[in-house]
């Protein structure tokens, strides 16, 4: 028994022309998509290009959508990942061990400083590890998607993303190591 799509009626009323219903998704599911796009790329302008272009196509998509074949959310998170790594291969940079140091201009508690710098090298961890192995701890801890869905977005086995995640987070617990023991 397939499962039952929990988007697909909201889906069918895009495809109609429901503004209303283009608004409810966007509504439910950008803050998704941005965090994924803005995880994979790592710079907030090229992660709303991204969401923007993902809604786009699902504009285009919605009145050719076929209930059953893929549950939308798969759909959409695999369309996010694509224009990422589309956007990944355009880049002709090499990513740095030391990410430029962004001022903020407003004083803040020591707490505050530290957790920035641990999302800082967090994200610039995150960013080292191979691309596949990125998506796969973006997708299960970011994005919180379970072991089944985020193999499917991935288009492998539950067993290969299991294997990608356990390296992913064994790379993370090495470069970050230090952090863990504070």
């Amino acid at each position: 028994m397939a499962a039952v799509d929990p988007d697909e009626e909201l889906l069918m009323r895009v495809a109609d022309g429901d503004p209303a219903a283009a608004r409810a998704l966007v509504g439910r599911k950008l803050p998704r998509i941005h965090g994924l796009a803005q995880r994979m790329l790592a710079d907030p302008a090229e992660a709303e290009d991204v969401a923007q272009e993902a809604f786009l196509r699902v504009w285009r998509q919605a009145p050719k959508w076929r209930p059953g074949q893929a549950k939308f959310d798969t759909w959409l998170h695999r369309v996010t990942l694509n224009l990422c790594y589309d956007r990944l291969r355009r880049r002709r940079e090499i990513p740095t061990d030391n990410p430029p140091d962004v001022p903020d201009e407003r004083p803040a508690p020591d707490r505050a400083l530290e957790a920035q710098d641990t999302g800082r090298r967090v994200a610039a961890a995150l960013a080292k590890l191979p691309d596949r192995q990125r998506e796969a701890v973006v997708l299960c801890h970011y994005q919180e998607l379970g072991n089944i869905e985020a193999a499917a977005v991935m288009d492998v086995t539950v067993e290969a993303l299991e294997s990608l995640l356990s390296r992913g987070r064994r790379a993370l617990r090495a470069a970050l190591a230090d952090l863990v023991e504070r």
